[in-house]
């Protein structure tokens, strides 16, 4: 299911969401981390792991208006997923790119299960600039609310 044969990504890989809903039902040691910020949880929506019976960890990777960085996200993941080191950790954003820095600052830090959710939670935008359309957890129709 995972591919490990990439090397050099600065973390464990990528899955799709649907990989993800797997590993998740699967291992029930893995985590999902939203990194997204508190205004897209609240806008746009959150996936809903309740079928899993898991939870979902929401640390912001930066802050809106400005997208500065958060400089605790590493603190605050280790808080808030209370993770080990080998614990499979699962980022979201919108579209797979704070995602991705997620993973590889975590793997930076000394986790050796950091994985990037491909698509994110709303896509790529396609060619009219709109999301939701292309690839993501919405279009892969997994579970979200309104949070």
């Amino acid at each position: 299911m995972i591919d490990k044969s990439v090397k050099n990504l600065g973390y464990a890989g990528d899955l799709t969401p649907l990989q993800t809903w797997q590993l998740l039902s699967d291992d029930p040691s893995a985590v999902v981390i939203d990194v997204r910020t508190p205004e897209e949880w609240s806008y746009v929506g959150v996936p809903n792991l309740d079928n899993l019976k898991r939870g979902l960890y929401f640390v912001p990777w930066a802050f809106y208006p400005r997208m500065s960085p958060n400089p605790d996200f590493i603190e605050d993941v280790k808080r808030e997923a209370c993770p080990k080191s080998d614990t499979p950790l699962l980022f979201l954003c919108r579209s797979g790119v704070r995602s991705l820095h997620a993973a590889r600052a975590l793997t930076d830090a000394g986790f050796s299960e950091c994985y990037n959710i491909l698509g994110g939670f709303e896509g790529d935008a396609d060619e009219t600039q709109h999301r939701g359309t292309l690839n993501g957890w919405k279009v892969d129709g997994l579970a979200w609310v309104q949070k």
